[in-house]
């Protein structure tokens, strides 16, 4: 109790007294005012970034019954009991489905120029495969039309995590390489339909989370918890979706139309900037994502990842891994926690990776550690490691505990704290010539958080998920502002 209060309690105190000096200018001893310091305006982003906000589609959707949509690995996985934190699941979430005209002026409200949202496999292939449901993809014409209206840009994500489940039950989802062939056969008839108005489309949304938590350790849908090889046989058919689908796209989209992936990259951060720990951290990006981003960008899986991997590597062929390897017009990076403090080392692998100190700083969900400068080096490590030369930040935020005041308003200044922080360093590396491109911040409003279920509110916008009600907080202003100056600071 008292540590409580020593620690909030005094801070209000000591700032409050200081107020009365703050609000009068200091004088010299001869009684002369000095004059305010100069104030300079920050530097801006890149003209023509591209700033937006991004959902998917099982977190806000709701309708999972209608107009033929199938069931998806999310629905069987969130009604099974244990599987969610507080027992809920997507059946209704934001039921953006009745609601998009509502939450597209949402969009507008913010004054971004960008929607990122994902399609919903088993709305538009309710068995995965076999005859499409045009009543699917109506929903998602509705949306694009909307967007379009208002003058938002829509970015589209073919695949957000929910697997038809008739492919998880037929062929036992991404073990088989049936699903990688499938999912091209979607990405080609959505492309060949949509690309009149979309323009960007990112194939699969973080492989590290769905394939680890779903395959590999039982935490997310399907809940299976394979061996070793068969983890990373699979992880190899989804990078082998991501090529074929890239093939499809090419060859059923209109021209000009640019795709790439979206990863949740292991983001390196040196421990501290010497030449040493930078060199030490590109090679540890290198290595630790080299089972996507790496055999994507590179067409080879890393002597590293093979060694470590030994009798578990995954079995592919020369013309797999050319088909993987497909040409991507830009790579979205999903950024919100370091993962690794990265130093250098005299010994093999010429790095080390630091145990993080029980005391570092969380945010409302305890794995977002805050490390703003990882928003900073990682994309800085991408561009160089692999030579991109366009990437988005296709996911940052945070949750926070978002308690409504007396007033009926939020007041998400811990939102607000790490949104300002973490986009001063990208603003630092878009100065620095790093090729960041755009910036999707998750998330328009709260939604179904996976496991968490309602718990965890990622959202500028707070949602009463008993009545639907869409409000904003203090962070929709904030980033309002940040998105009108095209710069963070003042």
């Amino acid at each position: 109790m008292f540590a409580r209060f020593s620690r909030r309690h005094f801070a209000k105190l000591a700032g409050l007294s200081t107020l009365g000096l703050a609000a009068t200018p200091a004088k010299p001893a001869g009684g002369e005012t000095k004059a305010a310091p100069e104030r300079h305006a920050p530097a801006a982003f890149p003209e023509g970034f591209v700033w937006g906000t991004a959902t998917s589609a099982y977190q806000i959707e709701g309708a999972v019954d209608e107009d033929g949509r199938g069931r998806s690995i999310w629905d069987t996985f969130s009604h099974t009991p244990g599987k969610i934190e507080d027992g809920h699941s997507g059946d209704r979430a934001n039921d953006h489905y009745h609601r998009y005209k509502e939450d597209v002026r949402l969009i507008k409200d913010l004054g971004v120029q960008a929607y990122r949202f994902s399609i919903a496999w088993p709305r538009v292939f309710p068995d995965g495969t076999g005859a499409p449901n045009p009543k699917g993809l109506d929903f998602y014409n509705r949306l694009l039309d909307e967007l379009l209206a208002n003058g938002i840009e829509p970015y589209a994500t073919l695949y957000h995590w929910d697997l038809p489940q008739a492919l998880q039950d037929r062929v036992g989802g991404w073990q088989s390489s049936d699903t990688s062939k499938a999912f091209a056969d979607y990405a080609g008839y959505v492309a060949e339909r949509l690309s009149d108005r979309v323009r960007n489309i990112f194939t699969l949304n973080e492989a590290g989370r769905f394939l680890n938590f779903g395959y590999g350790w039982g935490i997310d849908a399907p809940g299976l918890k394979l061996p070793a090889a068969e983890l990373n046989q699979a992880r190899h058919h989804v990078v082998l979706a991501h090529g074929l689908a890239v093939q499809a796209i090419r060859a059923k989209a209109r021209a000009g139309t640019r795709v790439g992936p979206a990863e949740n990259i292991a983001a390196c951060v040196p421990a501290f900037d010497t030449p040493e720990n930078v060199r030490a951290a590109e090679m540890a990006t290198r290595e630790l994502n080299a089972g996507f981003l790496g055999v994507i960008l590179e067409g080879k899986y890393t002597d590293g990842f093979l060694e470590y991997a030994g009798k578990d590597a995954p079995k592919f062929t020369a013309e797999e891994l050319k088909i993987i390897s497909s040409k991507n017009d830009f790579v979205g990076l999903n950024i919100y926690a370091p993962q690794f403090y990265i130093a250098a080392s005299d010994k093999k692998p010429g790095w080390a990776v630091l145990p993080f100190p029980a005391s570092f700083p969380h945010m409302n969900s305890e794995w977002l550690l805050v490390g703003p400068e990882t928003i900073y080096w990682a994309p800085r490590l991408a561009a160089k490691v692999w030579n991109i030369d366009t990437i988005y930040i296709s996911e940052n935020g945070t949750s926070s505990e978002d308690k409504l005041t007396a007033d009926g308003t939020v007041h998400d200044l811990d939102r607000i704290m790490y949104l300002r922080n973490y986009l001063a360093q990208l603003q630092r590396a878009t100065s620095e010539g790093v090729p960041v491109r755009g910036y999707f911040l998750w998330s328009l409003m709260d939604n179904f958080e996976w496991i968490y279920g309602f718990e965890k509110r990622f959202g500028v916008y707070r949602v009463d998920f008993e009545t639907q009600a869409r409000m904003p907080k203090l962070s929709a202003s904030f980033y309002r502002d940040v998105v009108a100056k095209n710069a963070i600071g003042v």
